[in-house]
């Protein structure tokens, strides 16, 4: 925004001359100017001498155009004060801009406003004895009066000096940030892109100063129905994805300690499957995974509470890539049940089948989880023995029938 479009932090009444000089004439009041502007320069030096002396830790003596910069600051301080008094109606809008870039220099080069608005202070203590010494010289009537309300004016005009150089720190800040931001989703988005080379992830994490780690996972995230999720809070080496289509997290370093509680916690009130760990390059590989494992969930194929760890599920992930795969093994495995001429009883038989394989065919269990008689389960149990014989018991086909039946169950047939 050019100076001329912001409003002026310095738009105020400034009091003249005359809290210094009540009573003289209209020359003195001039010589009193005169002799204040004249002093400037000196009050001004004085005044860089007070900073340095007090605050050296806003003080930088091996750069000289810095210490030109916070010279030439603070006479222009002093000396539009000055100006002010001879003048209330002079333009602000120069010095205001001037003190805007200091405050956004500050934030350029991470330093807060702290030591910059000690440095204000300093600067004020001396321009007000400065001021009062100038009338006092010129032979002036200065009343304690007179000094507390200068006091309070000088006061008033370097806070209000605080204030520009503020908004400058603020906007330069959330610039910064937003670049931070923009560069941390380059960088993410380019992790998640197939092909995505070594080297480019150097160069895209090192613009956003991000530490490249051996490895990562991909988490893929959604809201739950008619749920509006709250933002994850998040370590801040997590790249965050919430402004893509399918939002999703990138975790540096996902086995480290305490890492997984932490996500579960930060991901509280989402739907989220997290995917496996693998090298940088291979990140891409992991969110694959882990968006198929959140739609399988979401069918109800993979049944597990939230987030879903995609390692715990790598069979039914699998197969879920490839419908026409899932289709011939439930055809393959689960033909004698698709035949049986008791169509409604196939999903009660289905799904008794899949809970003894959980269940390790304890009929007891069975009965707890399917909130039916322990009886109900074995009669069930005697229908499934005549339709797949010794099969049904075989464990070397216990995974495959898992699988059929996950499959089959959550296409809802």
């Amino acid at each position: 925004m050019p100076p001329s479009a912001r409003p002026s932090v310095l738009d105020v009444s400034l009091p003249d001359v005359s809290l210094l000089a009540a009573g003289v004439d209209a020359g003195s009041r001039d010589r009193l100017l005169g002799g204040l502007r004249k002093g400037v320069p000196d009050a001004a030096r004085d005044a860089v001498r007070a900073i340095e002396r007090e605050l050296p830790v806003y003080v930088r003596p091996h750069d000289a155009r810095y210490v030109q910069v916070l010279t030439i600051s603070v006479e222009r301080a002093i000396g539009h004060f000055v100006d002010l008094l001879g003048d209330p109606d002079l333009p602000s809008d120069a010095v205001t801009e001037h003190f805007r870039r200091i405050g956004a220099g500050e934030a350029g080069e991470g330093r807060g406003l702290e030591a910059l608005q000690a440095a204000f202070r300093i600067g004020a203590g001396v321009a007000i004895r400065r001021l009062t010494e100038e009338a006092q010289r010129q032979d002036v009537s200065v009343t304690s009066t007179a000094v507390a309300r200068v006091t309070q004016a000088v006061l008033g005009h370097i806070d209000r000096l605080a204030a520009a150089a503020a908004e400058g720190h603020a906007e330069r800040a959330a610039r910064q940030t937003g670049g931070v931001r923009a560069r941390r989703r380059a960088l993410l988005e380019g992790l998640l892109e197939p092909g995505t080379g070594p080297e480019d992830v150097r160069l895209l994490a090192a613009d956003c100063e991000w530490p490249v780690p051996r490895t990562v996972a991909a988490v893929a995230l959604s809201a739950p129905p008619g749920g509006r999720a709250p933002r994850p809070a998040l370590p801040p080496d997590v790249l965050v994805g919430l402004h893509l289509d399918d939002p999703c997290l990138v975790v540096p370093d996902p086995d480290g300690p305490g890492r997984r509680r932490a996500l579960e916690t930060a991901m509280a009130g989402w739907d989220a499957a997290i995917g496996p760990t693998v090298p940088v390059a291979r990140c891409a590989l992991s969110l694959r995974l882990a968006r198929q494992a959140l739609l399988l969930a979401h069918d109800g194929v993979i049944a597990a509470r939230r987030p879903i760890a995609v390692v715990d599920h790598i069979p039914m992930t699998l197969l879920g890539q490839s419908p026409e795969l899932a289709s011939l093994l439930v055809e393959r495995k689960l033909r004698p049940l698709l035949r049986s001429p008791r169509r409604h009883a196939r999903h009660k038989l289905a799904e008794t089948f899949l809970a003894c394989i959980e269940s390790n065919f304890n009929a007891n269990q069975v009965a707890a989880r399917m909130d039916v008689h322990a009886q109900t389960v074995r009669h069930r149990l005697r229908q499934l023995e005549a339709l797949f014989g010794e099969d049904l018991h075989d464990p070397a086909q216990r995974l495959e029938f898992h699988l059929a039946l996950r499959a089959w169950i959550a296409s809802g047939r």
